[in-house]
Parts: C-alpha cells; structure tokens; sequence
C-alpha cells in the first residue's frame, strides 16, 4: 500500500512540475523562511510549545500550513498527523527500600537513598523477597562476545547493575567498549531494556558520579515526578516491576551485607568473561501508581521518489519544549525554546522547500515534525514502533536539533563518532565544501543517544546528527566556545531561549546547507549505508533489510 500510494504521488508530482533528477549542488536556504519560523513558534503566543496542551493546535497548524506552502504533500495516509498516546505514571507513597538475607536487616530512605518506578500501568507496585544478583555493567553485545547474563536466569530477580560500560575509565578511544567514548551499553535506558528482556523482576542501576556524568541531584529530581512513556498495547506489563537507582554508598552497604567488596566486583565486572553473582540478599518495596493518559501529534510530509519512490531518507526536527516553566528574575515563565528547537523546524521547512524547488529526487524524502523530545524522545520513538513507512526501505536520514545562532563555523562533528557508512558521506561533502571534521566534545556523555535520531538508530537506520564546530569564521574557537559556554549556561532550558532579530543567520544558513547536501545524496543514490560491522546497531540493520518490514 505504501509502495502504490507513493509512486501515485510521485507521477503526480512529476507531472505538476516537470522535475528532473539533480545532483547535490549547494542551495542558498530561504532564511527569511526560517527567521519566520523561528519568531513564530518562539513566540509567547506558543507559551513553549508543550505538547498536549493548548498550545499544540497552533503549533501543529503552523508547520501544516508551511508544510503544504512549500509544497509537501500529507505524509500520514492522506493526513498530516500521526497521533503519538502516552502514559505517565507518577508514584507515590513508597516504602522504603527494605533488605533481607545473611542475617542483614536494611532499610533505604525514598529519594536521599534511593528511587525506583515503574514501566507499567498499574496502580500499586509491590515486589516482595526478590533476590538481588550483580550483574556488572548489564551488557549483552553478541558482536562483541559479552554477555553480563550469561547462565543466570533474572525471572523474579532485580538486576544490580553498574552505570555506563566497561571501558568509561580510559581516557582514549581504543577500548572494546570504544574507551572513552560511550556506546549505547552504558545508557541508563538500555539497561531497564536489557533487564526486561532477561525477564528480571526489576533493575537498581548503582549511581556514581563521574562514570554518570551526573551527581545524584540529577537522578533524584528526574524520577521524583511522573515517568512519560510510549502508550503500549500490553500497557507496559512486559516490562521489569521496578525500575531506579541507588546512592553509590548504600550499593556499598548492600554488597558489605552480601561478604562482598563493591569495588572488588566493579573491577571484575570490567573485564570479558565476567559471571553474574548472586548476592544473597533479597528485596523489598512497595509504592503506589497515579497514571494519567495523554495524545500528542507527529506531522509529516512527503516529498514522492521519482523512480524509487518506496525507499525513503527521513528528516526530523523536534517542536516540542517545555512549556510554562519556572519564572526568572524578571518574572518570565514561558520557555520559548528558540533554539531548542525553533531553529531545527525551521530548518526542516527550509530543507523541504529547497527540496521541492530542486524536483523530486530518486528516493521518497519524508520531513517529520517531532513531538515530545524533551520528554524522552517519545515522538521519535512511537514513530520508530509504528513507521509510517518501513524501517527496512528507510535508507538513512538527518536529524536536526538545536541549531546555534553563533555563525558560520570551519569545522562539524559527528555526533557518535565513526559508526556507518554515513561518515564517508559526510567527509566527502565537507571536503567538498571546504569544511573540515572535528572531535565531539565530551564523548563521554553519550549525546548520540539523547536525540531523535537514536530511535531510529536502535532500530537499525543510520541517521546523521551533526554539530557545528567552535571555529567559528568570525572569531576563531575564543568566539565559539565563549558562544557555547553562554549558551548552555544562561539559555539552555531556561526562559531565556528567546528569539532576537540580532541573531546571525550564517551558522544556521552553513548548517542547512550540509543538510541538504547529506540527505540529497542518499536521495539520490542507490546505497544502502550500514553500520560497522563491531557497532550495537549492525545487527537491527541487517535483521530489518533482511525482513523487508
């Protein structure tokens, strides 16, 4: 059905406009498009952009509207839209963490100890005389032949699990586990995943410091209100009971409790062929669940393939932030989210009308507004669970979040590092651009899985996530880096992400630019990019091409 609806429209479209296939020449964006949408959706007439609010609907027929004025056809079976149903459970009235075994009675105090949830859609959680088994970094990466579940069965368990991956202390990248550099196995959310999927009846992630990247402040004020998720259709049942973290020193105590030395098994965990190790102690905890349902919206449009219309290159940009927020000193309680991320639907309309004025390209292009980023990427993540059109004839894509108003750079990096077969791809187009490839910042921190492209990356589809390097043309790494830190520092999530007609378009302009050229050229082409062969992602890439689904 896919296959037909998009060649039906592609014969129209060549018909409306008499387009030939181009090559990736360089375009000059409409900025005058952009700044436009920018000011609009970052004005306080949007109140933040929160989705499901009563700012949604202005925000969704805005980008409709541009969508269809620059000349993109309806993506969703004739529709515009793609409901996104979320979850969020909020729990309340816990027990206490309470410990049992070796003749050890414990007892953990809710938020200064410890905090724990749940996945699924129940209004009370209990979980009584669970048995406690260490389980290193809980990692299970085949294509590295490490298995941290190896010969131990989790059903009816709770899965003690070490924070990022085995090589976080290296200062190179030259570790199995990419040294330095964080891969998907140290993410806090692969882990519940994994834990799930060994049938374990919950997971307590061991908090530290400097291997989170974060102190404890973080995790106690991220889980100490609701937990959004995707809506399922088995209302999350097949997920762990329970899911949190625990202060590196009670972990400590536990394993103390257990004969045990903390750091003894840390050290042991880092190495191949490490074993599970049951702690001999059990766990008890009970709280309640409030559960409220909510709908937001992904809006799509589609440009049809000239001669291949079923293979498809996606572009995303979120439209999301964070609505009404707290007021600062001058009493402003609307974050905007300018940058964050304004600027990135404003660079998919622009990249969509550069497209069409250029003619349909060989491969079907596909622009999605994303929605609730900023609450766990769950926009991208529903579309990635229900594609609109499938993951295995989806070639690649270009995912844009928070473009800087900084100017234009010498320099950009890819986020993640060298993955796929995307990085030729880009080192060819910036070579050819006169540009030149830099290191990602703190590669520790694992940005690559913190954005909308990730959803579909776990998914096998290779996307390009970029940023803009610090040598800015004006002002050299001083400027970029002075631009950066304020940033993050006075704007980021803050009220002050607003809007200024002093903004410098040539960083964004320089940024959309790339983007046209990268997404032009997988839609172009006739290549299917992959990832490596060592990478987490190659398998999900080669089971999805292998499906056809």
């Amino acid at each position: 059905m896919i296959r037909k609806t998009l060649a039906a429209l592609a014969c129209a479209t060549m018909l409306a406009t008499g387009a030939h296939a181009q090559t990736a020449a360089p375009i000059q964006p409409d900025v005058a498009l952009m700044r436009d949408a920018v000011k609009t959706l970052a004005s306080d007439a949007f109140e933040g952009r929160a989705p499901a609010t009563a700012a949604e609907p202005k925000v969704l027929d805005y980008i409709i509207g541009k969508f269809r004025a620059v000349g993109l056809q309806p993506g969703v079976h004739g529709g515009w839209l793609q409901d996104v149903p979320t979850v969020a459970i909020a729990g309340h009235d816990h027990s206490g963490l309470h410990i049992t075994g070796k003749g050890q009675d414990l007892t953990f105090a809710y938020g200064s100890d410890y905090v724990v949830g749940s996945y699924r859609e129940v209004a009370q959680t209990t979980l009584a005389n669970a048995p406690l088994v260490f389980v290193g970094f809980g990692v299970n990466a085949p294509e590295l032949g490490w298995n941290d579940y190896a010969g131990v069965d989790m059903h009816g368990k709770i899965a003690v699990i070490l924070i990022n991956d085995p090589d976080y202390w290296m200062t190179s990248e030259d570790g199995l586990f990419k040294g330095r550099r964080m891969t998907y196995y140290g993410r806090w959310t692969y882990k519940f995943e994994e834990a799930a999927r060994q049938g374990a009846a919950g997971a307590l992630i061991v908090h530290d410091t400097f291997p989170a990247a974060y102190g404890w402040n973080v995790v106690q004020s991220s889980w100490s209100g609701p937990q959004r998720f995707v809506a399922s259709d088995d209302h999350g049942m097949s997920q762990t009971q329970i899911n949190g973290w625990v202060q590196h020193g009670v972990a400590a105590k536990l394993f103390a409790a257990a004969g045990l030395d903390l750091d003894a098994q840390a050290e042991a965990a880092r190495h191949k062929g490490f074993h599970a190790v049951p702690l001999g102690l059990s766990a008890n905890v009970a709280f309640a669940n409030t559960i409220t349902r909510s709908v937001s919206h992904n809006v799509i449009g589609v440009l049809p393939g000239r001669t291949h219309p079923e293979d498809v290159v996606l572009y995303s940009a979120h439209w999301d932030h964070l609505g009404h927020c707290t007021p600062d000193a001058k009493g402003d309680g609307i974050c905007n989210g300018a940058v964050d991320n304004a600027t990135g639907v404003a660079a998919l309309l622009a990249l969509a009308e550069a497209n069409v004025k250029t003619g349909p390209a060989a491969r079907s292009q596909v622009f999605v507004a994303l929605t609730l980023e900023e609450s766990g990427l769950l926009g991208s993540e529903y579309y990635a669970q229900h594609p609109v059109y499938p993951l295995s004839h989806t070639v690649g894509g270009v995912n844009m979040d928070a473009l800087p108003p900084s100017g234009a750079a010498h320099d950009y990096a890819m986020t993640g590092g060298d993955k796929s077969d995307l990085t030729g791809v880009l080192r060819s187009t910036l070579a050819d651009m006169g540009l030149r490839e830099t290191a990602e910042d703190h590669t520790e921190r694992g940005h690559y899985y913190r954005s909308d492209h990730f959803s579909m990356a776990k998914r096998g589809v290779p996307m390009f996530d970029l940023s803009r390097g610090h040598d800015l043309l004006i002002g050299g790494t001083a400027a970029g880096d002075a631009a950066a830190e304020d940033y993050v520092t006075h704007r980021y999530h803050q009220p002050s992400d607003e809007y200024s007609d002093s903004w410098d378009w040539s960083g964004i302009t320089e940024d959309v630019g790339l983007f046209y050229r990268l997404g032009r050229t997988l839609a172009d082409g006739n290549t299917w990019p992959n990832w490596h062969p060592t990478d987490e992602f190659r398998a999900a890439r080669d089971a999805s091409r292998a499906s056809g689904q």
